[in-house]
């Protein structure tokens, strides 16, 4: 899908570890793609099986003509390794990248020096030139590493400058997060479209537990609320449903430019989500 068209849907994927959920994962994608994305992304690890995992799927997904956008860090990997990557992908007809920092593998060391998104973006232009659109992160409520709030924007801002083409956030419950970080994106020049990431609601002590880890605020309400649920999965379930339809609402009301479901290889809720949103007609 090009920038110039009005709304963007996405669904991300992680690499299963075992034979039962590939198999499984081959189910939830053949009733995902039924809602027409415009693709699907893949994460990504560092390094030995993980690798291989993401590489395994983007390859099956390309096979079923389904697009996909693997995810890509360097890790523990070089830039040999690296470029091969990229041009396995592109024989395969992969047309779009998600460049991440990424984290280093453990065992790895301090030898290795980290290698930064906008480097890895830098190094995709340089190698491959524009035969890749590429995504990157964001993130409205500020990585838990950044030194304040407007070096996280200009960070971002690197990035877009190195040339990627687009960005897509971390999870947020709060929209106004969102709108306020595109305002200050657009105070530092910013013009690329940054894509809210949402993230259905299924188990409540996983949510908090990623979110605590990774800096995504649960307001205090929302938290008291799915804490009162935890015990029962179904109200939990639908709250969580009524909750992110709303917030889905509130994004595409006020302009988002699409969504990015965070699907946790699961069906449900996002396919709920997308139905109640009207977006599968």
């Amino acid at each position: 899908m090009s920038e110039e068209q009005d709304f963007r849907l996405s669904f991300e994927f992680f690499p299963p570890k075992t034979d039962v959920g590939r198999e499984k994962l081959k189910d939830v994608r053949a009733e995902l793609v039924k809602l027409n994305p415009d693709f699907f992304s893949v994460t990504y690890g560092a390094g030995g099986s993980t690798r291989d995992n993401t590489k395994g799927i983007i390859k099956a997904m390309c096979s079923e003509g389904i697009d996909v956008a693997p995810h890509l860090s360097f890790g523990g990997d070089d830039e040999a390794t690296i470029e091969a990557m990229l041009a396995e992908y592109k024989s395969q007809g992969v047309k779009r990248l998600v460049a991440l920092r990424g984290d280093m593998p453990s065992g790895i060391g301090s030898a290795m020096q980290m290698v930064y998104a906008n480097e890895l973006v830098a190094f995709i232009r340089r190698k491959f030139g524009d035969d890749f659109e590429i995504e990157v992160a964001a993130y409205p409520e500020i990585h838990p590493e950044a030194k304040s709030y407007l070096d996280d924007v200009r960070y971002l801002k690197g990035k877009f400058e190195a040339g990627a083409n687009s960005a897509i956030t971390q999870y947020f419950f709060n929209p106004d997060a969102y709108f306020y970080f595109l305002e200050e994106c657009k105070k530092e020049g910013i013009e690329n479209r940054i894509y809210p990431g949402i993230m259905p609601i299924t188990n409540f002590r996983n949510l908090a537990r990623f979110s605590d880890a990774c800096g995504a605020e649960i307001p205090r309400w929302m938290r008291k609320r799915l804490e009162s649920y935890q015990d029962n999965s179904e109200s939990l379930t639908a709250f969580g449903i009524d909750l992110i339809t709303e917030l889905c609402e509130t994004l595409l009301e006020n302009g988002a430019p699409g969504l990015h479901f965070y699907t946790m290889n699961q069906i449900e809720p996002t396919r709920s989500i997308i139905e109640n949103l009207g977006l599968n007609d």
